[in-house]
């Protein structure tokens, strides 16, 4: 075997014996190869040096291009997005389309338009069943559109005690798309030993057109009659501004204020006619969707008998349309008739159905 050695003279090749030897020092010569007795000189003829040459292939035209299909949503992702839009809850869709565009961002453009497709298709169904629902109100009749409420209490006591009362009040609303109509009729009677104790009863009619969103005008009628109290019979006539400060799905608050116009048959004194003012505020609040709590409060302001009313309701559904309610009242004259309390209450446990 033979190694050949390239060096620096061009006419030259070198080459040694590929054989183990012993290791030696060795000292070189310029241009001298006398102290290398193995090494074997050899005359190499010129090698004519030629210029680099590059081969390459002939030119290629570019491939034409080729239509492919645009990445598919796979279908266990829109088969999920699917079924969430099949349930119509916009939460649910939104939540599903979230986690759906965080693990397949390639497809997102694909998700994001079968979610604008289902809010597109929400809105029309909203409008659509909006615009029915005006058209249904628009054409109702006068005795149609009414709901209402019936409650009713009763106690009935014997033995060393001898105590009857009962309780009831009826409430009917129609609202329509820019009018409301309000009518309460209410009762309470106890009779104890033998004797009237209490005997209060009333009626008003409320009718409320609304001018925007929040504001209203308002006209009431109302009837009280209560021996008890020192009066047989108290007409108020009223009208005015109102205005809904809260409306909310489960909370609503408003508030009305105007003039209003009292006339009142005493039991021993004079009838009198008398301005006043009169504010009232109506507040509810759905805690929950079997409970529900109610507070309605009135004043009516003058120069000699003011009133001023209170009542506080806490209602539990039981089901089909039945609630039980729980009440609390207030009844305050600044200036009543002699012999009568300038304050009466009454607690109330009904029961309520509503219709």
């Amino acid at each position: 075997m033979r190694l050949a050695v390239c060096v620096s003279v061009p006419v030259l090749l070198i080459s040694a014996s590929a054989q183990a030897q012993a290791p030696r020092t060795l000292q070189f010569q310029p241009f001298g190869f006398d102290a290398f007795p193995d090494i074997e000189v050899l005359p190499v003829d010129p090698v004519e040096q030629l210029p680099l040459r590059l081969v390459l292939p002939d030119y290629v035209a570019p491939p034409p291009l080729i239509d492919v299909p645009a990445p598919r949503l796979p279908d266990n992702v829109k088969s999920m997005i699917e079924a969430a839009v099949r349930t119509k809850d916009s939460a649910v869709v939104s939540a599903v389309v979230k986690a759906a565009v965080s693990t397949q961002p390639d497809d997102k453009e694909e998700i994001r338009a079968m979610h604008q497709a289902f809010l597109d298709a929400n809105a029309r169904e909203i409008a659509e069943k909006a615009n029915a629902e005006r058209e249904r109100i628009r054409r109702a009749a006068l005795l149609e559109l009414w709901t209402g409420k019936v409650e009713l209490g009763a106690f009935r006591a014997t033995g060393n005690t001898s105590n009857f009362g009962y309780t009831g009040a009826v409430k009917l609303d129609r609202k329509g798309l820019n009018w409301q109509h309000t009518v309460q009729l209410n009762a309470d009677y106890q009779k104890d030993r033998g004797n009237v104790s209490r005997e209060q009863y009333g009626a008003s009619y409320q009718p409320r057109f609304t001018l925007n969103d929040g504001l209203f005008i308002y006209g009431r009628v109302q009837y009280e009659k209560d021996r008890i109290q020192g009066y047989l019979d108290r007409y108020s006539l009223s009208g005015g501004l109102g205005y809904r400060i809260l409306k909310r799905d489960n909370v609503s608050l408003s508030m009305e204020v105007g003039p209003a116009l009292r006339r009142t048959r005493y039991v021993e004194v004079p009838e009198e006619t008398t301005w006043s003012g009169l504010t009232s505020v109506d507040f509810d609040w759905q805690i929950l969707p079997t409970m529900k709590l109610t507070q309605d409060a009135s004043s009516y302001i003058e120069t000699g008998n003011s009133t001023f009313t209170s009542a506080t309701g806490f209602e539990i559904g039981m089901g089909r349309g039945l609630k039980t309610r729980l009440s609390y009242s207030i009844e305050h004259e600044t200036s009543p008739p002699d012999g009568s309390l300038k304050t009466d209450t009454i607690s109330r446990f009904s029961l309520v159905y509503g219709f």
